[in-house]
């Protein structure tokens, strides 16, 4: 059974509209999991690069008396930096006797911090991804799932801020507290002219480094997308007092109604000499008096 024209209209209207809906879902949907890829990806990077991290020096200790020398003293160390506790063994050059060190400080409340921040910020990440494209109608509803997303961005740059400078101030005392010439000072051997004691190895940091950019990333990130979720909030369409469909639809009322009607062309009253109610489009067959007024107070 072929349908009228009108509800054919109407049907192809409503088909439309239902493709255009979804094109828009699946663009949020594009424009909003690559930032979420973002955040995940940079998350990864910082604390792999700090939480993963060991390193050691090597120094040597060259007694006047070659035979209680040690020329090899390494020194290991690695994440969550606790430097106090990690010991080494070093000749005091007065006979086969050694003694026991350990190095100076303890830095993993800066470290533990920053990474906790990191590993938090990855699991938010992949579970706003999952809920925004599986579960985007409870995402919206009442507004909560934005709301939420705008608080928890917010909260997370902060942290990112506190947790990434804290680790870098952590990180420079770590440098000073690993420096194989500040370890050796740690010696009694090294505290005698007869004996010679040398930096063999020094750690490398490069990873720690990358982990303190990538913390200040993180940072510039976040904080870079709180202005794209708080768009995702009712916040943000109550501050728009005269929305742009408002407009254009009080707007196009206006164009729908007598003022731009063919009332006041050639087929209209007001040019007739004749009587007015000749006018096909108040559809009277009465004078002016009658007709003109009431049809006209139900155009407007």
């Amino acid at each position: 059974m072929a349908l009228p024209l009108e509800e054919k209209g109407n049907v192809e209207a409503f088909g439309n509209g239902r493709t255009k809906l979804r094109s828009q879902q699946l663009g949020n949907l594009g424009s909003v999991c690559p930032a979420d890829c973002k955040w995940k990806l940079f998350a990864i990077f910082a604390f792999a690069t700090c939480g993963g991290y060991s390193g050691g020096l090597r120094l040597s200790v060259d007694c006047a008396n070659k035979s209680e020398s040690d020329l090899n003293i390494d020194i290991a160390f690695a994440y969550p930096f606790r430097l106090h506790q990690v010991n080494f063994d070093a000749p005091t050059c007065e006979g086969k006797h050694r003694e026991k060190l350990s190095l100076i400080g303890d830095f993993s409340s800066s470290a533990e911090f920053f990474v906790t921040i990191a590993v938090f910020a990855f699991l938010y990440s992949l579970a706003a991804t999952v809920v925004y494209i599986f579960f985007q109608n409870k995402y919206r509803e009442n507004n909560r799932g934005p709301l939420i997303d705008f608080i928890v961005t917010v909260v997370f740059s902060f942290l990112w801020l506190v947790g990434s400078s804290a680790w870098a101030k952590g990180l420079s005392d770590v440098k000073i507290a690993t420096d194989p010439d500040e370890v050796l000072l740690l010696m009694s051997a090294c505290k005698q002219q007869s004996n010679k004691c040398l930096p063999v190895r020094s750690p490398v940091m490069s990873s720690l480094n990358t982990s303190v950019v990538f913390g200040f990333l993180n940072f510039i990130l976040w904080a870079g997308n709180i202005w794209f979720v708080f768009k995702e909030t009712g916040w943000h369409a109550s501050g728009q007092r005269h929305p742009p469909d408002t407009m254009e639809k009080q707007s196009s009322s206006y164009n729908q109604g007598g003022y731009n009607q063919d009332s006041y062309g050639p087929a209209g009253g007001y040019n007739q000499p004749g009587s007015y109610g000749q006018v096909g489009e108040y559809g009277q067959s009465q004078s002016y008096g009658q007709s003109g007024p009431t049809s006209f107070t139900n155009q407007i």
